[in-house]
């Protein structure tokens, strides 16, 4: 008999060890704050900064461009977030990642959420309805920041192909110049196109802008939706 209720109170101690310590490891784990996502976001604190100064008072057109390059972070995080969340999720379940990473991903989320609707306060405090476009001025800012960066790496693409191929890329070629004729005065005269007017043009340029879509990406609603998704 004592030879049965050895091993059964072995096993019971080296569970009933395994079981408390895991308990208060989780316990301890849970009080302890996630490292932040972002370390920091120096476009905020420049802003407040700004906004703080009385002697002398920074000036409304400073103010107003620090405001738009925090919400060009803004967006930039929102998108980074959207990208990274798959995959970190992914990499959760498969146990390549503790939940330190992943709850200070859910702190990023809900940070910038309040980030979004502090933006849009400073904003309309400023002029009235720009809260709802500044994410969308902010978006463009970044589409014709990496237009402009692709094209800058033209250059430097091509001296690069030329020099591993060893040959010189030819040149666009050039459009040959239009000679335009005055045609007699009783030569028939070719339609007058139809010039909308002032109004109509002004609608039609509302109804559809280049680089936009009905959907209104970089809209505070789409980003809010992104972040919350």
């Amino acid at each position: 008999m004592a030879s049965v209720l050895v091993p059964v109170a072995y096993l019971i101690i080296v569970f009933g060890s395994l079981l408390i310590f895991s308990y208060y490891y989780r316990k301890r784990a849970a009080s302890r704050l996630p490292e932040p996502y972002f370390p920091s976001h120096p476009e905020r604190n420049t802003y407040v900064t700004l906004l703080q100064k009385t002697d002398p008072p920074t000036p409304e057109v400073i103010l107003k461009s620090a405001l738009v390059r925090r919400a060009v972070a803004d967006v930039q995080r929102v998108l980074r977030i959207r990208e990274d969340k798959p995959a970190l999720q992914n990499l959760l379940q498969k146990g390549s990642i503790g939940d330190d990473l992943w709850n200070s991903l859910l702190s990023a989320e809900k940070e910038m959420e309040a980030e979004i609707v502090e933006v849009m306060a400073e904003a309309n405090s400023f002029v009235e309805g720009w809260g709802p476009v500044i994410f969308q001025t902010a978006n463009e800012m970044i589409s014709n920041e990496k237009m402009r960066a692709t094209f800058e790496q033209t250059a430097e693409k091509r001296t690069e192909l030329e020099i591993r191929y060893g040959r010189k890329a030819q040149n666009v070629p050039t459009i040959a110049p239009v000679t335009v004729t005055m045609a007699p005065s009783n030569a028939p005269q070719p339609p007058i196109p139809h010039v909308p007017s002032d109004n109509q043009a002004t609608t039609g340029a509302n109804a559809i802008s280049p680089g936009t879509d009905s959907e209104g990406e970089g809209s505070p609603e789409t980003l809010l939706k992104t972040v919350r998704s």
